[in-house]
């Protein structure tokens, strides 16, 4: 008998629950395109199957009611034929690119501060899209997932790595030096040149591509003997520069509206960081990847006009 029960097929539910929805073996034929003589199969085979009569037929073919067997089975019929709609419009939905999930890289500066009005954004217009956000400290790493189609989209900073990648520039981020109120350095004339304060320690960021290091930024290879520590979190960097641990070198971005008890200080001879967002260019790309970029280059004008509009050196 368990046998016979794993023989039930999703048609003998679909059939059964037209006959009944048509009233007749001829008109559930039509509606599902057979022949009448498979839609009677079709229902002799259910019941052959469960082993009980689930229709009571006239002459003529006519279903006229259900047996109490073919009750419990339009039950689990009228289940099944609304999971198959649901099945189907998603289908659909995940075709015309409203559903489905966008797998997004970031790091903790885009994190914090341009992936959220971003996705608020984006949801607004894709709803059913489910973001599934990676975060690591390196976008070399990330650009790897992109590669390996582990990622859809991924934030980076310019240049980027050898490989199949397209990518787009979203704003422009300057470097900044942190220090605190009571650091040497706190008073000093901007833009700052480091070589004019050989003693002052320097804190910065760890996992990093070698061409994002601070070093070199800032085109001096010996300024690594100067790290007296190195962190991924900006919130440490930011704490150990207001104890005067050593002076911060982080971006703009990364301070948000964090300035108590430190000095925001311009640097001399370093370009800002071009803050991006990169996809596999042999790859096509869904509408809701292509409406998350746009969600993304809109946000980032609003901030980076807000960060123009700030000042650039405050105490807190």
């Amino acid at each position: 008998m368990t046998q016979l029960w794993a023989r039930l097929d999703i048609r003998h539910f679909v059939t059964l629950a037209e006959v009944v929805r048509t009233g007749s073996f001829t008109a559930a034929a039509e509606s599902l395109g057979y022949t009448q003589s498979a839609v009677s199969q079709q229902i002799v085979r259910l019941e052959t199957l469960i082993n009980h009569q689930v229709v009571n037929r006239s002459s003529g073919g006519r279903a006229l009611s259900l047996t109490p067997a073919g009750r419990v089975l339009m039950q689990h019929a009228d289940t099944l034929t609304m999971t198959l709609q649901q099945i189907a419009a998603d289908v659909a939905a995940l075709s015309d690119g409203t559903a489905g999930v966008l797998r997004v890289g970031c790091y903790e500066s885009v994190g914090a501060h341009l992936l959220p009005p971003a996705l608020a954004a984006f949801r607004r217009d894709f709803p059913k899209i489910q973001v599934k956000l990676t975060e690591l400290p390196d976008d070399g790493d990330l650009l790897d997932q992109v590669q390996q189609d582990d990622l859809d989209l991924t934030f980076v900073v310019f240049p980027l790595t050898e490989g199949p990648f397209a990518a787009r520039a979203l704003l422009e981020d300057p470097y900044v030096l942190v220090a605190a109120e009571d650091s040497p350095m706190a008073n000093a004339i901007e833009p700052v040149v480091l070589d004019d304060y050989p003693d002052v320690a320097l804190t910065t960021y760890a996992d990093l591509r070698p061409v994002h290091s601070m070093e070199s930024r800032l085109g001096r290879p010996g300024y690594a003997d100067r790290v007296v520590f190195r962190s991924n979190s900006t919130a440490t960097l930011l704490s150990l520069a207001a104890q005067n641990y050593g002076v911060a070198f982080v971006p703009r971005m990364a301070l948000g509206s964090c300035t108590t008890g430190i000095r925001v200080l311009e640097p001399a001879r370093v370009s800002p960081r071009v803050i991006g967002i990169a996809w596999h260019r042999h790859r096509p790309l869904s509408d809701a990847a292509a409406a998350f970029i746009e969600a993304a280059a809109a946000v980032a004008v609003e901030v980076e006009a807000r960060a123009q509009g700030g000042p650039r050196g405050r105490r807190g």
